[in-house]
């Protein structure tokens, strides 16, 4: 049997956080749009849209036709080696797990990513609006990454990472100059 293995990232442009690596992957006749109505890039859907469809993603992979992890890297990792370093080290962690045997799988990937060379694979601009395996993995690391920073917003109240979930909006700039940066800030985004 073949599968198609679909990966995107989240995460990329927060002064806080890790970035985050999600991968689907599901046998290559399984309809993805079809089982899971309305996905789409996550950017493109409400927050409790990309939950309702991360819930339908976890019940799939209790039934086996689906599976999916997401990978984080440090903002340590991303201050000291940089962000395109950190997302590459994240998403070969992510298709080794999800696809030992390369052989067997074809990788679709959003915008510029790239998988390990021993990967089928096919790099798609705008692949997490149009490719709905991309889609999955994109709201897949999306929620799993606005998860972990609603964690984050429990130890470092001030900051407001429920809300902006890292991201530069006036208020983290602001919260930013009173208290300076937290141990999850990434230095090298901080102006």
């Amino acid at each position: 049997m073949t599968f198609v293995l679909g990966v995107d990232e989240a995460g990329r442009g927060p002064l806080a956080g890790p970035v985050a690596v999600g991968a689907v992957v599901v046998p290559q006749d399984f309809d993805v749009a079809a089982e899971f109505a309305g996905v789409n890039d996550s950017k493109k859907l409400s927050e409790k849209k990309r939950e309702a469809i991360f819930t339908l993603l976890e019940s799939r992979v209790e039934k086996g036709d689906v599976r999916f992890v997401v990978e984080f890297e440090s903002e340590q990792v991303i201050d000291k080696d940089g962000i395109a370093a950190a997302v590459r080290n994240a998403l070969n962690r992510a298709v080794n797990a999800l696809a030992p045997d390369a052989a067997q799988v074809e990788v679709l990937l959003d915008g510029s990513l790239r998988a390990p060379a021993e990967y089928r694979q096919k790099t798609i601009i705008g692949g997490d609006a149009t490719v709905p395996v991309i889609s999955l993995a994109s709201i897949a690391a999306k929620v799993m990454r606005d998860r972990l920073m609603h964690g984050y917003d429990e130890d470092f109240p001030q900051y407001g990472f429920a809300k902006h979930k890292g991201y530069g909006t006036a208020f983290h700039y602001e919260m930013l100059k009173e208290y300076g940066p937290c141990v999850i800030h990434r230095l090298s985004y901080l102006p």
